[in-house]
This record gives structure tokens, sequence and C-alpha cells, in this order.
């Protein structure tokens, strides 16, 4: 494994899995850099990722995350939080595993179902709550291989503590770097 690979960890799973919270608590345990792409993405357009994908479409919004994956994992010493399809993209995969430790947060359909319930900003979310369990187990079908094939390490979060999930990510980080 190269230096540059070891000294990044990046958050990859689905919407609701916890990559923003456990990202922020690794940032303030490790003292390293916290970044969110979907948060770096807003800030630049200055609008909701929703507003981006209903004007651009999906296709246009991968390529805009392409572009701020590839400047955020040029960076050392970081946790990225990746959007929940930031992974259908080959070029987002190739950067994300060629330059950090990729770290997958599984999660069940019903966890996400629960912790996204209230959550506006979920532009692959439906209105009409009870479209939503088919929708995300549509996209695990797809995403669940990605995401396990792009990982270094997968942890399940439900029924998991943040400080638990976030300690087992600093065991493995601490694992990837002596060796």
């Amino acid at each position: 494994m190269n230096e540059y690979k070891k000294k990044n960890i990046f958050l990859i799973g689905p919407m609701g899995a916890g990559k923003s919270t456990i990202g922020r608590h690794l940032s303030r345990i490790l003292n390293m850099k916290f970044y969110d792409s979907d948060f770096e993405i807003e800030k630049r357009t200055g609008v909701d990722i929703d507003w981006v994908f209903d004007v651009e479409g999906e296709s246009e919004f991968r390529i805009r995350e392409e572009k701020i994956i590839n400047e955020l994992t040029n960076k050392t010493g970081i946790i990225l939080s990746t959007g929940g399809g930031s992974i259908i993209s080959i070029k987002s995969r190739n950067f994300l595993t060629s330059r950090g430790i990729v770290v997958y947060l599984r999660t069940t359909v019903e966890e996400q179902l629960v912790r996204t319930r209230l959550d506006k900003k979920r532009p692959l979310l439906s209105d009409i709550h009870s479209e939503n369990e088919k929708i995300l187990k549509s996209l695990s079908k797809i995403r669940d291989p990605i995401y396990q094939n792009v990982s270094d390490f997968i942890i399940d979060t439900q029924n998991q503590s943040i400080s638990l999930i976030t300690s087992n990510i600093i065991r493995y980080f601490y694992r990837m770097i002596k060796h």
C-alpha cells in the first residue's frame, strides 16, 4: 500500500448510513480535517443538492461530484464523507481507492427509512414515504456490490454506537498505517 493511501479515510455507503456523523466524530478524535462531498457541492453552487439534481439531472450532478471528489481526495490527512451514489462513477471509485482507506458504512433499508424519514434533502427519495422503501431497496441492490468491491473495510452501523463504529475504524486505520 502506498504512503499516500494511508493518510486519508474515505467513508462510503448509502444515505442514512451515518457517513457525515461518523466522519465528523473521526475528524475530532484523529485531529484530521473533515469534508463532506455533498456539502462542498452545496457550498460551491450556493444551492441544495436536490436543486442541483432537479435542474442538472443526475448525470450532470455526478460529473460535478467527480470533480469535487478528485479535488478532495488529492488532499492528505483528511476524512471524506461521500454522497451515497458517488461510487456509481468509475472515476470517483478510482480516486477513492487509490488515495485513501475506503470504509463502507453498511446499514439496512429499514434503518435508512428511520434515519431519512424527516430529511427533505434527499434527491432520490420521494415525498410519498411509502415509495421510499422500494427506492432504497432498488438502490441497495445496485450499489451494495459496488460498495463492497470498493471498500477496504466494512462496518455495520445498525444498532452500533457512534463511539464503537469510530473506534473500530480507528483501530483498522492504525493497523493499516503500521503495514
